[in-house]
């Protein structure tokens, strides 16, 4: 190294104790900042310029330093050179132009405390000690995103210690501050707001409290970081916009999940480990294609992820898989492929089904059950649209089919195949809901699939362009044998979309949001691409869809906000305990970027109507709810003489344009007395399966603040202890990574 120096400027805990023993940790982890020893790559080190992005070396001639510094050279050091000062009050400064700026440097114990200004604003002292004798290069020492768009100064000054500068990241995205957007039309008001950021990619999103929800993205360089590494999961604050980040093992990169009937979060699937860009070596990942993560419940946001691929996996891979609660409680694992890559096909098809806990049902013995629909319905039909039905059975979407399956007899039942070829599964994605359930009709079912593409799922990438139409279809059945006699209802959306959300409000109605206007799914697949991303055209107003009204009649979008986010791949949505839809994600790239359609970390906030009015109040509840048993509510009525109803909603997982598990079901009212309700729990475990869910009561259309609820008994899902042993007998950790090997690089490259 040569130096130049010069002076100037669940509880599933019984699950657990069955099936899992002290883990053998057969390689360092890289979370202590180095990397595995067998990856030969030296110290982890965070330092990353995203595509879009501008970085400053140490040796930038645009570094304005200050006192004495010495400039030393490794090939260890980003672009070979670092700078270093032990003088107090020396600083670096660099003023740029753009929306946000982060620091990177080494970390070590001879290091100390710095303060960070950026502009006028107030200095942050952040501590640049780590307790290694030996420098940690390239490490985060602070971000700051949300800056507005313009001319910026950032000054940072040494206050004890060793201070080191590896360079500087300018940040160029819009600015992540609060933002108001007017509606379009009269009232009633919408309104969109921007405020928070995610700090990891929201591919995947779900409302684990009444205060939380977890995001969950794939390896990548995100901002959120644990001891300088990047994360790929976090926990929001839904009051604060505060950041937990949250520590997962393995790659989460389109996996699939659910609540368990005791409340307990299952994460299933995911991605290989990827041998380049975002490697093991950077971000100490494990292989994620039989992962199951286990996030108990947590309602006070101390949350941990907790991963054992020893003793707890699934029995086969599956990416792009999806997961519903049945009416046992238990989780319902469908399809996916087992390896990464685009387009689903028969080499890599995975057309199996199998639960969590295993269950040794139909002579599987806790093994994966084969299912015809999912060879039937190749090539398009990665993460299937599913919802349990009130009768037990599970209704499953895949390509232009659907069917209707009974996991208690294993027998399919073919539905008509959706009108005008339109393909709604990935990557010609759709959405789907099960509309509210009623005791007024004996909860008749029925499904809602929007948007997708007829673009015919056989053709090579290379035949596939990013201005292919998408479909504006919505097409809607009622699953009893009279209404699937009649078939599929068609209806026409206002805009085309491709990857929409569709979300359930608590007054029976629907918000769209999300997609692109052409494309499908993906990145780094089609003609025509833009950046990477094979959509384009994004679909920036959402629409309102009333079940109620006359065919003709029941979409529109005069008086919602239009965002000036694009949300394509990669986003999501859902109700909020509050009311408010959440709106994040959008990453059709490899890694994180800030070309055009780049990675998204800020939040849109969309408020219906009723947020804006007085609205009724739960104000005393029992924290869970037996089937079929009464519970009283305290309330408070905005007028007395208003029409009142109870519902219980599920806000579903959500990722891919999938809303696995959402949920609506209207409670009787038993009796009444003063402000005092007496509601009845659902029937049974087919009409809402055992679970958590969200209380509110709507009044003349405007809903209460939902509270957080326990639906059943409140515990775990039966375990096999015979199928449990025989699935990790059977079945090995990992098992498919060596068959893998040569394919990594396009499992993270292609999708």
């Amino acid at each position: 190294m040569k130096t130049r120096s010069f002076c100037s400027f669940f509880s599933l805990k019984h699950f657990i104790t069955l099936c899992t023993l002290p883990r053998i940790v057969v390689a360092e982890s890289a979370w202590n900042g180095y990397t595995p020893t067998q990856s030969g790559s030296g110290l982890f080190t965070s330092f990353y310029v995203p595509p879009g992005a501008k970085g400053y070396f140490a040796t930038s001639s645009l570094l304005l330093y200050k006192g004495c510094w010495d400039t030393n050279y490794s090939p260890l050091f980003e672009n070979k050179a670092i700078r270093s000062t032990s003088q107090k009050k020396a600083s670096v400064s660099l003023s740029f132009d753009g929306t946000g700026i982060e620091l990177f440097g080494n970390c070590e114990k001879r290091h100390g405390n710095i303060t960070v200004r950026v502009d006028s604003q107030p200095g942050i002292v952040i501590n640049t000690y780590c307790d290694s004798s030996h420098p940690r290069t390239g490490q985060r020492h602070y971000a700051k995103y949300d800056l507005p768009l313009g001319h910026h100064t950032v000054t940072v000054v040494n206050e004890d210690g060793v201070f080191t500068v590896n360079g500087f990241v300018v940040t160029r995205v819009a600015t992540s501050s609060p933002r108001s957007v007017s509606s379009r039309g009269n009232s009633p008001t919408w309104s969109l707001t921007q405020k928070g950021s995610t700090g990891v990619s929201a591919m995947q999103l779900a409302i684990t409290s009444n205060k939380h929800a977890i995001i969950i993205d794939k390896v990548e360089h995100n901002p959120l970081t644990i001891d300088g590494i990047p994360v790929w999961a976090s926990l929001y604050d839904l009051d604060t916009h505060n950041l937990t980040p949250l520590k997962m093992e393995s790659n989460s990169f389109c996996a699939g999940g659910a609540f368990l009937g005791n409340g307990t979060l299952i994460n299933v699937g995911g991605n290989p480990v990827v041998a380049d860009h975002t490697s093991p070596s950077d971000f100490g990942d494990l292989d994620g294609l039989q992962a199951i993560r286990l996030l108990e419940p947590c309602d006070s946001g101390s949350c941990s992820i907790y991963e054992n691929h020893d003793h707890l996996r699934m029995a086969s891979p599956r990416w792009y898989n999806t997961v519903v609660r049945i009416d046992d409680g238990s989780a319902m694992i469908i399809g996916g492929s087992k390896k990464g890559g685009w387009i689903n096909n028969q080499t890599v098809n995975n057309p199996t089904i199998e639960y969590f806990p295993p269950k040794d049902i139909h002579g599987s013995k806790g093994l994966p059950i084969q299912m015809p629909f999912l060879k039937d319905t190749l090539n398009s039909n990665l993460f299937p649209i599913a919802f349990s039905l009130p009768d037990g059975r599970v209704f499953i979407a895949a390509n232009n089919d659907a069917m209707i399956y009974d996991w208690k007899t294993n027998i399919e039942r073919r539905l008509p195949p959706i009108p005008n070829g339109v393909r709604v599964t990935y990557p010609m994605t759709g959405t789907g809901l099960l509309l509210p359930l009623s005791s007024q009709n004996d909860y008749e079912p029925e499904i809602l699939l929007c948007g997708g593409s007829t673009v015919d799922d056989t053709k090579a990438g290379s035949e596939i362009s990013s201005q292919d139409a998408a479909s504006s279809q919505c097409s809607r059945i009622v699953l009893t044998d009279e209404g699937i006699k009649a078939g599929w209802e068609v209806d026409h959306m206002p805009s085309a979309r491709t990857m929409p959300d569709a979300v359930l409000l608590p007054n029976g109605q629907v918000v769209i949001v999300n997609g692109a206007g052409t494309g499908i799914s993906g990145y780094g697949n089609v003609l025509n691409q833009v950046g990477v991303s094979n959509a384009d055209n994004p679909v920036l107003t959402p629409c309102l869809y009333d079940p109620s009204a006359k065919l003709g009649s029941r979409f529109t979008s005069d008086s919602m906000p239009t965002s000036d986010i694009s949300r394509m791949y990669h986003s999501v949505a859902t109700l909020t305990p509050s009311g408010s839809i959440m709106i994040a994600g959008s990453n059709p790239n490899l890694d994180r970027s800030e070309l055009k359609y780049g990675t998204e970390y800020r939040v849109e906030w969309l408020d219906p109507p009723y947020k804006h009015a007085p609205r009724p109040e739960i104000l005393t509840f029992d924290s869970s709810i037996d089937f079929g048993r009464e519970s009283n509510l305290g309330v408070k009525r905005v007028n007395s003489d208003s029409n009142l109803r109870v519902v219980l909603m599920d806000f579903g997982y959500v990722t891919h344009g999938v809303h696995a598990n959402s949920r609506m079901v209207y409670l009787d009212v038993t009796g009444r007395s003063g402000n005092t309700l007496t509601i009845k729990g659902p029937p049974n475990g087919g009409v809402y399966p055992p679970g958590p869910g969200f209380l509110c009561i709507v009044e003349d259309g405007v809903p209460s603040p939902c509270v957080k609820i326990l639906i059943g008994d409140g515990k775990g899902p039966e375990v096999n202890p015979e199928a449990t042993e025989n699935l990790l007998k059977s079945t090995q950790v990992d098992q498919y990574e060596k068959s893998k090997a040569k394919h990594s690089k396009g499992d993270d490259d292609s999708e």
